[in-house]
């Protein structure tokens, strides 16, 4: 990065650091909506068993990979003080924690799993394709991990790029083991959405192993030789990491969860129901790349131009940001508005099934607006190095604002699923302008710190 004096070069940047983060968060976003979307075309039944398994895994997953996450800033100190020899040491603490991680995910996913499901009184063969989805993904738990770990490392040295190649390396891999195992191809067999629990488990384990070659033997990565050297396991290391990573996972945690709760909330409904709200879901999930994405990279720009006392660029990168992700989320809305047949099509060939998710996607239109301003303004929020006041925005507008209402309007009135998509937006709304009105705050205490320091 470099500093910058006009809005044009500004957004050159901005540009240049949003891309390869956007295309590998849509790329990993995409394993997920491939495991849906194929599955859907197995059965309703696949899907709506997918969708279940899915809502349950994905908060445990982006959670634990947020405390590993915490890495990046510790190496990124350690590059900025010319501490390179102590990279591969961090590296591998981090590495032995996520093994740690992964581990205490795979016991108590075999304690709890079947208990949650039971008392879901889902219809036998959609518990079922749960069921064994969770288990097929399973096998990728360690490796996901571990991927985690390294990724935090390459992005801590400023290769985005490299990150971004070896997850579009994964997407190929993830569809070809979902055609296979799903629809039962070339000898395989035909598994329907319990295949795309183990086709995802697999891909997993290929991204690491792309990902050790990387490190292992990139000059930009073997220079700190992390498979060299042989550390046993440090609890002050640890202590370091979970620190940073703690705060950062739970965040993501809460964030991801109260849609898992929506999900288990929804499986009083019909699978129908079920496989529509989560094939809508899915695709809403999808689109939230594009603000998660921009969310990235405001806290590294605004957290840049912050540190060097430009609050001027800092504001000016916060408007271009907020801006960008509000105009693709209109126009996000229009595409909807014209072709929400055809993104029902991607997830289903039945009809009523189609009709579910056209009318559920009416909400996604909503709910993807509001997205647009509360993620981008978090990551402004973050570069200002001002968490805790965002985390507990955001948990209240899920949580207290967004569940209760969203389960009393589904529960008491005749709304019934589409409650709980006006809850979830009415709270998405309300913490956007909380969220800015904070941001207001905060962009104006530092003009006025920065405004009072004596002028060298």
């Amino acid at each position: 990065m470099k500093p910058t004096t006009t809005i044009r070069e500004k957004y050159k940047q901005f540009l240049v650091i949003l891309l390869p983060i956007l295309i590998t968060q849509i790329t990993l976003s995409a394993i997920t909506f491939f495991d849906t979307n194929m599955s859907g075309k197995s059965s309703s039944v696949d899907l709506a068993g997918v969708a279940i398994g899915s809502s349950l895994w994905i908060p445990v997953q982006v959670g634990l990979s947020g405390i590993l996450m915490g890495l990046t800033p510790i190496v990124s100190q350690l590059i900025g003080n010319n501490q390179k020899n102590k990279v591969s040491y961090q590296v591998v603490q981090a590495l032995w924690l996520s093994l740690i991680l992964a581990v205490m995910v795979l016991i108590l996913g075999g304690l709890v799993i079947s208990p949650i499901l039971d008392a879901m009184s889902l219809e036998s063969n959609v518990r079922k394709i749960a069921h064994q989805f969770l288990l097929g993904i399973s096998i990728g738990v360690i490796p996901l991990f571990g991927y985690m770990v390294l990724r935090s490392l390459i992005d801590a040295l400023g290769e985005t790029r490299t990150s971004m190649t070896i997850t579009l390396m994964s997407l190929p891999i993830n569809i070809t083991l979902n055609y296979l195992l799903i629809f039962g191809k070339f000898g395989f067999p035909r598994l329907g959405g319990a295949g795309a629990g183990i086709a995802s488990g697999i891909t997993y384990w290929c991204i690491f192993f792309i990902a050790i070659w990387f490190v292992h033997r990139q000059q930009q990565f073997a220079v700190f030789g992390i498979f060299h050297k042989f550390y046993k396991i440090s609890l002050k290391a640890w202590k370091e990491l979970l620190k940073i990573g703690l705060p950062i996972g739970f965040s993501v945690f809460f964030e991801t969860a109260v849609f898992a709760a929506v999900t288990l909330l929804m499986s009083q409904f019909n699978t129908a129901t079920i496989a529509a709200h989560q094939a809508a879901l899915n695709f809403a999930t999808t689109l939230y790349m594009i603000p998660l994405s921009i969310c990235m990279t405001l806290t590294i720009l605004v957290g840049f131009e912050k540190g060097a006392g430009r609050t001027k660029d800092a504001r000016q990168y916060a408007l271009i940001g907020i801006g960008t992700a509000v105009a693709l989320s209109l126009l996000t809305a229009v595409v909807l508005i014209f072709a929400s047949r055809q993104v029902a099509f991607l997830y289903s060939d039945e009809n009523h099934i189609i009709e579910l998710i056209q009318h559920f996607l009416v909400y996604a239109i909503f709910f993807q607006i509001s997205d647009a301003i509360a993620t981008p303004t978090q990551g402004v929020l973050r570069g200002y190095k001002d968490v805790t006041p965002a985390f507990i925005i955001a948990f209240i507008s899920f949580w207290v604002i967004g569940l209760p209402v969203g389960y009393l309007l589904a529960t008491y009135t005749t709304l019934g699923a589409d409650g709980y998509w006006i809850g979830l937006i009415a709270g998405l709304a309300i913490g956007a302008i909380l969220l800015l009105r904070r941001l207001m705050y905060i962009q104006k205490r530092f003009k006025i710190v920065h405004d009072n320091l004596p002028q060298l």
